[in-house]
């Protein structure tokens, strides 16, 4: 199979109709698309990622007014929160109606819905008949892709197209959350802080998800990592331990000296978290590539997108 990128909608949902995999652009990261309503051409997003099929996917729509196709009993507080959010890096883990496919949501109760934020990909969910099932378009586990080049490497000759729409903005997956009245659950950190969320709903009570019931992508131990052995700690600690080895460093706006040093990656000079969770994935892949024997990577501030990213880096050394 003959992979090719390019911009073209029209030909990207007449691929989608015909059940073929299609990977897409978001704000957050690419993601590996196929007709959500599709049984079958779901499974190929399973097989083509290597993803164990209990773990759920993300629903992708053009509008929140289509949640109440494919959930139930949606509490006002996703309205709320989808007014602020929504389309942008948000998602809701609801309970679904039967029109979901079992294999979407992992055998689950629950469906995880999103309106993206990238508008190539918003016209094209406009012109389909169906909602996108889209996981990050990578092999499972792996770093994610936040550009077309990034797909383009790791699932050449898999997939028949790729809708290239330049390099994601935010850089990380979407927030994961499930509402209980005026009760917030959080699945995963990503692109919605939890600072952010209590912008919008200021006596919300926002926590942690407790259990181990994997509801949402993301939920796994281990996940996002290079093929490289990934140390998350503090910096110093890890130059220490590691000091005999040949390492490849990433951190936040400063270098840091010591022997064996490979490459560096400097997520934001100028100490923004924003540009550094836009930097994250693709810092982890050139690091990857330099030939070290393990990568360290220091901790991030733990507030804003710093809890994503050290979220994402805990999950790399897992």
């Amino acid at each position: 199979m003959q992979t090719i990128t390019g911009t073209d909608i029209s030909f990207a949902a007449e691929l989608l109709r015909k059940g073929e995999l299609v990977a897409i652009p978001t704000e957050t990261v690419y993601g590996l698309a196929a007709n959500a309503l599709n049984t079958e051409a779901v499974l190929k997003i399973y097989e083509t990622k290597g993803r164990p099929l209990f773990n759920p996917l993300i629903v992708h729509v053009h509008d929140v007014k289509q949640f109440e196709k494919y959930a139930k009993e949606i509490p006002e507080l996703v309205y709320k929160l989808a007014e602020k959010f929504s389309p942008g890096p948000l998602t809701f883990v609801l309970r679904k109606k039967d029109i979901v496919p079992d294999i979407v949501t992992g055998g689950g109760e629950t469906v995880a819905l999103r309106v993206p934020g990238h508008p190539l990909t918003l016209g094209l969910l406009k012109q389909l008949e169906f909602p996108l099932a889209a996981p990050s378009a990578n092999p499972f586990g792996y770093i994610s892709p936040v550009n077309a080049w990034h797909v383009k490497e790791q699932l050449d000759g898999k997939i028949p197209y790729i809708l290239d729409g330049g390099n994601c903005m935010v850089g990380v997956e979407s927030t994961v959350i499930a509402v209980h009245g005026n009760e917030i659950e959080l699945l995963r950190v990503g692109g919605v802080s939890i600072e952010d969320l209590y912008l919008v709903a200021a006596d919300a009570d926002i926590h942690r998800a407790g259990d181990t019931t994997i509801k949402s992508p993301g939920q796994l131990k281990s996940h996002y990592a290079p093929k490289t052995t990934l140390y998350h700690g503090e910096m110093k600690n890890l130059m220490l331990r590691f000091r005999e080895l040949k390492k490849a460093v990433l951190s936040f706006d400063q270098k840091y000296p010591g022997d064996h040093i490979v490459a560096e990656e400097v997520l934001s000079a100028n100490g923004d978290l924003k540009e550094a969770a836009r930097n994250l994935f693709t810092a982890m892949r050139k690091l990857d590539e330099s030939g070290a024997d393990v990568i360290l990577a220091e901790k991030f501030p733990d507030h804003g997108l710093g809890v994503a990213i050290n979220d994402r880096l805990e999950r790399a050394s897992a």
